[in-house]
Order: structure tokens, then C-alpha cells, then sequence
């Protein structure tokens, strides 16, 4: 289905960037845009996953930045973890609190709740897992709750003042792995955490942030984006063809580069060299979990079914496909687990942060799209 539709040059800003051929479907997660070869070993897919997190970070969010440890300090004030990243003459202090299980034994495994967690306490209460909340207002904030698109007085970017124009999906990735490095500074014999077992999840823009935390850090062993919407697990490419949903043209321009609108808005979609069945795919080989809604039409569920089948083929090259699930079901309200996705959840958590011997494989639930979505339109 390739469209080989070439121009010379596309204007952007008063400067000029080289158009990508046009490409329909889905971009293969397994095949490098600089060579056109195909990732045959877990090695190659490292080199693969290092290509796509550029391209991510040069088209959508903006940089990263590398940290040096020595450029962060922790301490434990209570149950408090407070972590200062210091960049030039400039100090952020990111904060928060951990919450202890009543059962089992230090250390313990860890859940992350972007913004905070959504996923019922039910869940959490009988296990032996720890709980914390990653406060990104604390980096950077969202301007549909503050009404606030002044970034200049933003903590990172006090820091990083080049990197204004960055999106906050890369910023709060950034402190996200801040709050990661301060557990492993301070120790399991300080923080009582197991830092080989930390989860992270959220739920709508959070569910975002999860799925962008998750992929960005691979000290996470699990990633649970719960209705992440546009922008997340849907892709691109699939949702622009689809009415009423979160796509490209229209989501918070403070979450992404306003660059990414103004160079591939509308059709030109199709020449990004890149799509977010691969910011699914940056997870692997590690555990994927997505939850999907589809009586919200602008979470876009329709267009993360078919980014979730393409992505799935990086799990699936490497014989981890009990690794990767999603389940997509209806009746329930938004960010409300209902009862009847407990087990999924359970599963993935009782596995991947637990380490119990449980049956992960064959979540790949959706059935208002099961053979009703046309995969092979999207997928090769």
C-alpha cells in the first residue's frame, strides 16, 4: 500500500526539511528506516528500539536529556523519597511518597502511578507491593488543568532552557527516570523497594505518560497504559482515518512539539517515518499491558487495535508473547476498572511484579474489533 508520492522539499518554519515517501500502513516495528533491514536478533532489536526513540523524540517530544548520577542526590524523609537533580547552577526537587503493603516482606516490588494510580486499591491491598505517585506537575504541567502555557518557569525547563520547545510526554519521561535513579541511589536497605520490580500505570493523559515512561525506561518491568487515547497507544496513521477521535490534528499541543502538527498535519501524516505501534513496540521485551474503552469514540480504541497488532510482532519474533496483552472492553465508565478486567490486570502484575508461575498468554481482547477491523490494510 505504499504510496510513493516524493516532493522536494516541505516548508517548516522558515526552513526546509526533505519529505519521507509517503507510507500508508503501519511502519514495520521490526524493520530499520535507515537500511530497510530487518531485525533478526534480540541485539539487533536494541540497536532497532535506540532508531525509533530518536525518531520519537526528533518528530513528537523533543530530547530527553542524559543525566549523570553524580548530578543527582536522594534522601528518605519518612516514607517521603526526595530526589534533587542538579543541571548547571539550577536544582529540581521531585518528591513522593511511598506507600508500604501490610503483607510480605521488604523489598518490595513497586507501582508507579503516573499522575496517580487509577487501578482499584482492591487490586493492590492483598499483595505485597509497594504503591507511589510520580507528581509531574513537580516537572512540568498540563495546560488543559492550569490553563498555563507559559513553560519558561517550568522546573525542567529552569534546567534545560534550549529545550523550551520540547513536549511534556518527553519531560515527564525525564523525571519519571529521575525518581528511579534516587531508588537505586539510596538502596533497597534504605527505600525497602526492589527496584528489579517496579510497574508503572495511569489512566487517559497519564495513560499516555505511562506508556511513554514505560517505553522511555527500561529499569520498568512492567507497563500498564490504561485508555491512553490519541496520542498513546493508537496510532497516528489509523486514527486519522476515523471520525470524532484524538488524532493528530487534534490533541494538547503542550504534550507534544507544536513542530509535529505544523509538518504533519492533515494527510502528510502519512510521510512520518514513524508511528506509535512503535512507541508500543520501544516496551519489548519487557511487559505490556494496554485497557482499552471503547464506549468513549474519542479515546480512539479502534485505531490502538490495530497499532497493538503490529506492535505485537516484536514480542511474538523473540517467543514473548505471553509478555504482551490488551484487553478492550465496553460498560464501564472512563478510568473505572470494572470487575470484569480484573483478571487481565492480575495476571500481568501477579507475574511481572510478583513473580508468581501464572498464565499471562492469549490476553488479546477486543471483541467490538475482532475480525471486524480490516489488520491487513495496516499491517504487513
Amino acid at each position: 500500500m505504499k504510496k510513493l508520492i516524493f516532493a522536494s522539499l516541505l516548508a517548516l518554519c522558515g526552513s526546509s526539511v526533505a519529505v519521507q515517501a509517503q507510507q500508508t500502513e503501519l511502519p514495520n516495528p521490526l524493520t530499520f528506516v535507515k537500511n530497510g533491514k530487518t531485525v533478526k536478533k534480540l541485539k539487533q532489536w536494541e540497536e532497532r528500539r535506540q532508531e525509533i526513540s530518536e525518531l520519537i523524540q526528533k518528530y513528537e517530544i523533543g530530547t530527553i536529556p542524559e543525566v549523570k548520577r553524580e548530578q543527582v542526590k536522594a534522601h528518605m524523609n519518612g516514607d517521603t523519597l526526595v530526589v534533587d537533580v542538579t543541571v548547571g547552577k539550577e536544582t529540581l526537587t521531585l518528591s513522593s511518597v511511598i506507600r508500604y503493603p501490610k503483607v510480605g516482606q521488604a523489598p518490595y516490588a513497586l507501582m508507579i502511578g503516573s499522575s496517580h494510580n487509577s487501578l482499584p486499591y482492591d487490586i493492590f491491598k492483598e499483595r505485597p507491593i509497594a504503591m507511589m505517585d510520580y507528581q509531574e506537575r513537580q516537572v512540568n504541567g498540563y495546560s488543559q488543568f492550569r490553563g498555563d502555557t507559559d513553560r519558561s518557569h517550568y522546573g525542567f525547563v529552569r534546567l534545560y532552557p534550549d529545550l523550551i520547545d520540547n513536549g511534556a510526554y518527553s519531560e515527564w519521561a525525564w523525571g519519571f527516570q529521575r525518581l528511579i535513579d534516587g531508588l537505586e541511589i539510596l538502596g533497597p536497605e534504605v527505600t525497602k523497594i526492589d527496584t528489579k520490580h517496579i510497574g508503572v500505570t495511569g489512566c487517559s493523559y497519564a495513560g499516555k505518560m505511562a506508556l511513554f515512561c514505560g517505553a522511555f525506561e527500561p529499569r520498568v518491568c512492567l507497563t500498564i497504559a490504561q485508555e491512553p487515547g490519541g496520542g498513546g497507544a493508537a496510532a497516528w496513521r489509523v486514527s486519522h482515518t476515523l471520525d470524532e477521535v484524538e488524532d493528530l490534528d487534534r490533541t494538547d499541543y503542550h504534550w507534544f512539539k507544536e513542530s509535529l502538527k505544523e509538518q504533519f498535519h492533515g494527510d502528510s501524516v502519512y510521510n512520518l517515518p514513524h508511528d506509535h505501534n512503535e512507541l508500543v513496540a520501544l516496551v519489548a521485551p519487557r511487559a505490556f499491558l494496554m485497557l482499552g474503552n471503547p464506549d468513549y469514540k474519542w479515546l480512539a480504541d479502534e485505531s490502538a487495535y490495530v497499532s497493538l497488532n503490529s506492535a505485537r510482532k516484536v514480542w511474538d519474533k523473540f517467543g514473548l508473547s505471553d509478555h504482551f496483552g490488551y484487553s478492550i472492553v465496553a460498560g464501564h465508565g472512563h478510568c473505572q476498572l470494572p470487575k470484569e478486567q480484573y483478571p487481565e490486570v492480575e495476571a500481568f502484575i501477579d507475574r511481572f511484579l510478583l513473580g508468581k508461575d501464572v498464565k499471562t498468554d492469549g490476553i488479546s481482547i477486543a471483541p467490538m474489533f475482532e475480525g471486524k477491523v480490516d489488520l491487513n490494510k495496516w499491517v504487513k
